[in-house]
């Protein structure tokens, strides 16, 4: 029997609020779900409710084949682009799916992020966030092709005409991952919108912000 963890449903439905007050999605669009690898579950948002009345009981739980173990609501129909994405990596424990607007820009032009572009988008992103190929929302085809973009480095990938796909170790890391790619993507824009240019980081300076940077930074 599957023991189900209510802390890991609270914290689903908070980062619901979370997700509109950070404007990186409007009304019920987007989901969240947190991996508990342990158990083989994976926490999910509902599909289309209001993210500010959700409770508890509103989280659905499924387990790695994609069954509904748990929960009343219906799960995200982006359900299946979750378990994908888990599948494919495994070091990863919690995914945001946003619509923000400067990220969208970009995604429904086809075109991506570069990594280069930043030193924040270098430590947060890890690789060039690229565009998938475009599928329709809720579908395996969408799922496939989000894991093909997100690849093996990157943290995120651009889902065509559509959003952002943002993963990390943990809820807070993830989140972290899709204030950066929007802030960085604004920047883009605004570069762009001018007519300039960027000067891009080296892939020295790159790898030295990845792997040395990051280890000084913070607290012990």
């Amino acid at each position: 029997m599957y023991q189900f963890s209510n802390e890991l449903k609270d914290r689903i439905r908070e980062a619901g609020v979370q997700l509109l007050k950070s404007h990186l999605t409007v009304s019920t669009w987007g989901n969240i779900s947190i991996c508990d690898r342990e158990a083989g579950l994976i926490y999910i948002s509902p599909s289309g409710m209001d993210y500010c009345s959700l409770t508890t009981n509103d989280i659905v739980v499924m387990d790695m084949k994609d069954n509904v173990v748990d929960g009343i609501r219906r799960p995200s129909v982006e359900h299946e682009l979750h378990r994908e994405m888990y599948l494919a990596r495994p070091e990863i424990n919690a995914i945001i799916h946003t619509h923000p607007i400067y990220s969208t820009v970009f995604s429904t032009m086809g075109e991506g992020i570069p990594v280069n572009i930043h030193d924040e988008a270098a430590q947060a992103l890890g690789d060039n966030v690229v565009c998938a190929e475009y599928q329709l929302p809720g579908t395996p085809d969408l799922a496939h092709a989000a894991v093909k973009a997100i690849g093996k480095k990157s943290s995120a990938c651009l889902l065509r005409n559509h959003g952002a796909v943002c993963v990390g170790k943990d809820l807070p890391t993830a989140f972290k991952v899709a204030t950066v790619l929007e802030m960085v993507s604004e920047i883009y824009y605004r570069i762009r919108a001018t007519g300039g240019t960027y000067v891009p980081l080296s892939d020295e300076n790159i790898r030295l912000t990845q792997n040395e940077v990051l280890k000084r930074y913070g607290q012990y």
